[in-house]
This record gives structure tokens, C-alpha cells and sequence, in this order.
């Protein structure tokens, strides 16, 4: 289970406060988001919430939970892997 609460603002974006529940534990992490970003890769179709719930489903897909970075920027997921972009679009056309 991913849980996404929005935390705070920072300039020019949000912070995010994700929890990844598995049954064999949990992890937190802080995650940033530029309202440029946001706008990019939704075209404000969906709330920013949605976005990073589904960046980390993107990302469990690809590594355990206790991988990902504890605290980072969505923009850096693309640097880390190159289908993201790709594949965040198609998820929330669907």
C-alpha cells in the first residue's frame, strides 16, 4: 500500500510524506515536486497526489522499497531510469 499526504509547500511546489506498506514492513519518504514538473508530466490532468502514488508504483515495479531514496525530487527518477516518463503517462492514461 502507498500512502501520499502532501505536507507542505516549498517554492515554486509541493512536499509530499509517502509511507510503503508491505507485509513485511514499511518505509518513509519525502519527496518534492516542482509545479513545472507537475505540469509537464500531467498536463494538470490529475492531482498531484496521483503523481507521485504513481511514480512510486513505477518504482516498486523496479526495485524493493527499502531502495528507493528516503528523500528526493521526482525529477531525478527519470536520471535513475529512462522508461519513467514513458511509462508515469501511459499509467495515468489509463
Amino acid at each position: 500500500m502507498i500512502e501520499v499526504e502532501r505536507s507542505s509547500c516549498v517554492p515554486d511546489g509541493w512536499a509530499f510524506s509517502v509511507r510503503v506498506v508491505e507485509p513485511d514492513g514499511q518505509t518513509e519518504h519525502r519527496v518534492t515536486l516542482a509545479c513545472a514538473d507537475y505540469e509537464r508530466l500531467t498536463g494538470l490532468a490529475v492531482k498531484p497526489e496521483l503523481l507521485v502514488e504513481k511514480t512510486f508504483e513505477f518504482l516498486l515495479a523496479c526495485e524493493a522499497k527499502d531502495a528507493i531514496l528516503r528523500q528526493f525530487d521526482l525529477s531525478v527518477v527519470a536520471r535513475y531510469f529512462p522508461t519513467y516518463e514513458t511509462e508515469l503517462k501511459r499509467a495515468l492514461t489509463s
